[in-house]
C-alpha cells in the first residue's frame, strides 16, 4: 500500500525544518567563533586545548572537535579523551565537519590534521546570543541520543 501523500509531505517538511535549524546553528557557531577570537577567548588545537581543560575547566563552556572524515588513529584517540573530559566536567561539545570553513573563518594558514579547533569561549562570550543557540541545538541533539551532536559547516 503506497504512502499517504500527507504522510510524504509531513516527512519533507520536517526535513526542511531541520536543515533551516541546522543553517542556522551552522551560521550561530561561525559568528561566534568569529566574536571569540576578536575578543581573544579561543584556543585552537588539541593539545593547546586539553592544557586549557587541565588547567581551567571552569573557563570553558563550548569545545568545538573540528573532523571530516579522518582516518587518523591518534586523533581519535585525542578527541575521544576530549570528549571524555568534556562530559566529565559538563562542557558542551559540537563535532564539526567542514574545516576548511573554520580555517577561512578563523584564519588558519597551517592545514596540519593535528591542529584541530577546539574552542573555549570564556565568560565573557557566555552572553553571546549566539551561544545559546548553538547550546540549545546540543542539548535537543543529546535529548535524541546523539550524544556529540554534529554540525556540517557550508563551504562558501
Amino acid at each position: 500500500m503506497p504512502e499517504p501523500l500527507w504522510a510524504k509531505l509531513q516527512s519533507h517538511i520536517v526535513a526542511l525544518l531541520v536543515g533551516c535549524w541546522m543553517q542556522s546553528v551552522g551560521l550561530a557557531l561561525e559568528e561566534l567563533l568569529v566574536t571569540a577570537q576578536k575578543q581573544d577567548c579561543l584556543t585552537v588545537g588539541i593539545y593547546e586545548s586539553a592544557k586549557l581543560l587541565n588547567a581551567d575547566p571552569d573557563s570553558v563552556v563550548l569545545c568545538v572537535l573540528a573532523a571530516d572524515d579522518e582516518d587518523d588513529v591518534a586523533l581519535k584517540i585525542h578527541f575521544t579523551l576530549l570528549q571524555s573530559f568534556c562530559c566529565d566536567s559538563g562542557i558542551t561539545i559540537l563535532r564539526v565537519c567542514g574545516v576548511r570553513r573554520l580555517q577561512q573563518l578563523l584564519g588558519a594558514v597551517d592545514v596540519n590534521r593535528n591542529q584541530e579547533e577546539c574552542g573555549d569561549l570564556h565568560s565573557h562570550c557566555l552572553y553571546h546570543c549566539r551561544l545559546q543557540e548553538v547550546g540549545i541545538y546540543c542539548q535537543e541533539s543529546r535529548r535524541l541520543d546523539q550524544w556529540v551532536p554534529e554540525l556540517v559547516l557550508q563551504e562558501r
